[in-house]
């Protein structure tokens, strides 16, 4: 693991597994298990996420292979097994899902039973101890609780239970004892089993986690009671005071109901800890279940219901209105309007007709639509995003490192820790007390509980992701999320970013009749697979009347001829034009003014005479300037590249408010552009779409595709903006800063949560305040902590982006 040891250099042939670990509780769990897959042979690189229970594993499969990962992790005493199969992928989400209700139902049943009893034992306490001034009748002398909380919870308690449960008081102390080691017996047996089991797998393979601390100090303090119960003499000569909660006539504090509470607040609050965990992963769930479970397919010309794992690349696949799409396909028949919202974030549905492709899980709004299956199962559309979510929740960011490596050796040092507290409460102090050594000793072992550390940085990757997904952003992980929020210059590529990417007319001038002229060479331009000559076709009537066309000529680079109904047509360069003897000088002035704001001018002419001029460009995008200046006021610096001539690109860069410009550059051009500035100590986003952008998407820190791009671009990017909006962009920045500025609280709060609290609980505060801290309250303080990290994580759901 990164913190354990340096990554190696992956082989070319590394495979990448994820593996399922049951039995991790906290950091120290984590830190055991990324250890033992690190110094596997053949593995690469091992991440381990508390939050998703997974183990992520890059190995070399000529020095390792599944199974021996799998073995691996189960000799560290974790259990693993191998994951399944792809078709049983979504059963296995389903019954894991299942798990973590249950996980949260027993959680929550067997604390609340604990609070309970734990409850029921501080008042069955009540006649063990004077309190309050009222000597004990069984025991005859007044004391107080080591405790400090139990002793003010019984001076609080006291005088109601004597007024409403008089008879408690009469019952023979043995009795009461038994009673209150009985009940703590089988609350540590049955709501705390796993503790104890988990501590000792954790000792016979040679680590200590959360387990550890539990299980000694709650097994010390019940030892502890246990021996004062039943030989109080041992304790007389220790310093404790006589008389006071023990079977015989002198002993010591016992701790059984302290015992119970313990275990109960800690149940309690990994159950609080289970369901915000839940949460985090509500994204991925929701995406996961938005796949129909059926499609409609026609076969042999009749329409029939299907299991979505039987359909078949090719097939049709019939969706009515209101239905959703269960496949990728393109449409064939039909049109309507698509809701896209749950892949792209946007809320207006998105008009298509045939030849158009649809997504899977999207919602066919109005209309009835005939598919062609093409993208199944984990080759889909919704598959591929399940999948990134899945590796960038399971991936580590960076600053989780610092966790790692003080999870590493934190439990010994604590139980070091606690051990020392026992020894100076026994040396210190003019009158040692064993009761106020163990108070603070335990206290120091319940408080130290690595959790929040381990839950500090993923809890914020998980919740992170589903917002951006939810947001049309996918970023790939822990560390791009890291990366991102450290950006500082923003690069674009030019067309199909900055701009939409394909030429449109933007003006135009007829001498004539504009609707005869425009019906003309609209015809002719239909012939042509030339980008200028669709996008002069575009402008042309929707539907134009029969016309013959004879003598069509294609000539590569200037233009084409034909004759239409009589009518000789000519559309092309106005060189071209000017070759068949044709005066463009009604047209030159024009041009010349459209060719100095880098626009592409194409002539027309018509019988002999010049008839037209178009202007075209690659339009900006609508909110391409707003999003520059919006990123501008953030502070970031803007470059634009591209490998249009340097006009154009200046150009677009003045509509869009870009100041800094690199034009007429090839694909290895754009890297060396982006390692200009990263060698100038930048730190680089380059956001693009094409083939040609992929080489500097993978150069830059951070690599940004949009959604109309390709799929190299989108590879070689560690974010993908799932609609084509500019906006994304500073959506993405937006969310990697402020969920980089979560993590920085989360670890924050859990060091100095540890800071602060072990040297509390060991009784720093006595000698002054006279302050000692209870178990209990350690307890407390523990759950609370866990807690709070995911609480806090959790904020970034509902965290703007704008």
């Amino acid at each position: 693991m990164p913190a354990i040891q340096a990554r190696k250099p992956a082989s070319p042939q590394a495979l990448k597994i994820t593996l399922p670990v049951e039995g991790m509780t906290c950091a120290a769990c984590q830190a055991t298990v990324q250890r033992a897959l690190s110094r596997a042979p053949g593995v690469t690189n091992a991440t381990v996420n508390l939050m998703t229970n997974e183990a992520t594993v890059l190995y070399d499969p000529a020095g390792t292979d599944p199974a021996q990962l799998v073995s691996a992790i189960n000799e560290t005493g974790y259990v693993s097994h191998m994951p399944a199969a792809e078709s049983s992928a979504a059963a296995e989400d389903e019954a894991r899902e299942q798990a973590q209700a249950r996980e949260y139902s027993v959680l929550l049943t067997k604390s609340v039973v604990s609070v309970i009893l734990g409850a029921l034992a501080m008042i069955a306490s009540m006649p063990l101890m004077g309190v309050s001034g009222h000597p004990s009748p069984s025991l005859g002398t007044a004391s107080h609780a080591s405790d400090p909380f139990i002793a003010w919870a019984m001076r609080v308690l006291d005088p109601p239970i004597r007024r409403l449960l008089p008879w408690l008081y009469a019952i023979d102390p043995a009795t009461l004892l038994f009673v209150l080691l009985g009940s703590t017996t089988f609350v540590m047996a049955w709501a705390g089993r796993h503790f104890y089991v988990g501590a000792w797998k954790s000792l016979r393979h040679g680590s200590a986690n959360m387990n550890t601390l539990i299980a000694i100090g709650t097994g010390a303090a019940f030892a502890y009671s246990v021996a004062a119960t039943v030989a109080p003499e041992l304790f007389v000569a220790s310093g404790a005071r006589p008389g006071h909660r023990s079977l015989g006539g002198g002993g010591a504090d016992v701790y059984y109901e302290a015992v119970i509470i313990i275990i109960a607040l800690v149940l309690l609050g990994h159950a609080m800890e289970a369901r915000a965990k839940r949460n985090t992963t509500r994204a991925l769930r929701q995406l996961a279940r938005l796949q129909p479970s059926t499609a409609r397919v026609r076969r042999d010309d009749r329409d029939m219901d299907v299991p979505i794992a039987d359909v078949r690349s090719g097939e049709l696949v019939i969706v009515r209105p209101g239905e959703r799409i269960p496949v990728d396909g393109v449409i064939r028949a039909g049109g309507g309007a698509v809701d896209e919202s749950m892949l792209t974030g946007e809320s207006i549905p998105v008009d298509k007709k045939a030849g158009d492709r649809v997504i899977g899980a999207t919602i066919n709004t109005a209309g009835s639509l005939e598919i062609e299956a093409t993208s199944l199962g984990t080759s889909s559309m919704l598959a591929r995003i399940i999948t990134l979510m899945k590796e960038a929740q399971g991936s580590q960011a960076p600053i989780q490192r610092l966790a790692d490596r003080i999870s590493a050796f934190f439990v010994p040092v604590v139980v070091t820790i606690a051990v020392a507290t026992f020894a100076l409460w026994m040396v210190v102090p003019a009158e040692p007390s064993v009761a106020s050594a163990l108070t603070a000793a335990v206290a120091v072992l319940i408080i130290a509980c690595p959790c929040a550390m381990g839950l500090a940085v993923p809890t914020a990757v998980m919740v992170a992701s589903g917002r951006g997904a939810s947001a049309g952003v996918l970023i790939k992980g822990g560390e791009p999320l890291e990366r991102l929020a450290e950006v500082d210059t923003v690069v674009f590529d030019k067309t199909g970013t900055l701009t939409e990417g394909k030429p449109v007319v933007v003006d135009t001038l007829f001498i004539g009749d504009r609707e005869a002229i425009l019906h003309l060479v609209a015809a002719v331009e239909r012939l042509s697979e030339h980008p200028l000559a669709k996008a002069i076709a575009a402008t042309g009537p929707a539907k134009a009347g029969p016309l013959t066309v004879d003598n069509f000529l294609a000539l590569a680079g200037r233009g084409v001829r034909a004759n239409i109904d009589g009518h000789q047509v000519i559309v092309g360069t106005q060189a071209l034009v000017r070759e068949s003897g044709i005066d463009t000088s009604a047209l030159d002035a024009t041009a010349a003014a459209w060719t100095s704001q880098a626009r592409t001018v194409v002539f027309a002419a018509i019988d002999g005479k010049a008839a037209a001029a178009f202007a075209i460009a690659d339009t900006l995008r609508a909110n391409a300037a707003t999003v520059v200046q919006s990123l501008k006021h953030r502070g970031l610096r803007i470059v634009m590249l591209s490998g249009d001539r340097q006009a154009t690109a200046d150009a677009i860069a003045r509509q869009a408010g870009v100041d800094e410009v690199i034009a007429e550059v090839l694909p290895d051009g754009k890297v060396d552009a982006i390692k200009s500035l990263q060698q100038g100590g930048r730190r680089v986003a380059m956001v693009g779409d094409g083939l040609n952008d992929a080489p500097a998407l993978a150069q830059a820190d951070i690599g940004i595709a949009m959604a109309s791009g390709t799929d190299v671009a989108a590879e070689a990017a560690s974010v993908t903006l799932m609609r084509n909006d500019l906006a994304g962009v500073e959506q993405a920045i937006v969310l990697a800063r402020k969920t980089m500025r979560t993590m920085k609280q989360n670890l924050f709060w859990a060091f100095v949560y540890n800071v602060v609290g072990i040297p509390v609980a060991a009784g720093a505060l006595y000698p002054a305040f006279g302050i000692l801290l209870s178990p209990i309250l350690a307890s407390a303080a523990m759950a609370f902590s866990s807690v709070s990290v995911v609480s806090n994580s959790l904020r970034l759901r509902g965290a703007s982006l704008s």
